[in-house]
């Protein structure tokens, strides 16, 4: 695993355009909101199911309908592939989400164990 340049990151952060990055600390960040507080939760299960399967872990927040994501590689002190991989599979997740009712998800979450 290493470091992505900062030509690359620009590269493969191009199509991410709703993820912020933050050049000095080697990180990128989102907030995504739903309708409510189940929706957010089963969200970060889903993420979190995900997180396990792929040994990467984000850094998060959730307060009601609002779930932060903040993704670095401390391994590498900055961005690696596995930020942007993570971030993609965050971003179809909510699209899922924002398509479909929250058993659908809740389903497809329980379907990655």
């Amino acid at each position: 695993m290493n470091r992505l340049s900062p030509e690359r990151a620009r590269e493969l952060l191009g199509p991410l355009k709703d993820w912020h990055h933050n050049e000095l600390r080697g990180a990128i960040s989102r907030e995504f909101i739903f309708d409510d507080f189940t929706e957010a939760f089963s969200f970060m299960t889903e993420l979190a199911l995900y997180a396990e399967k792929s040994n990467h872990h984000p850094e998060w927040c959730n307060v009601y309908n609002r779930v932060g994501v903040t993704l670095t590689t401390h391994d590498v002190c900055g961005l690696s592939r596995r930020d942007v991989d993570f971030a993609r599979h965050a971003d179809a997740a909510f699209e899922r989400f924002r398509t479909a009712g929250t058993t659908e998800v809740t389903e497809h979450a329980a379907s990655l164990e």
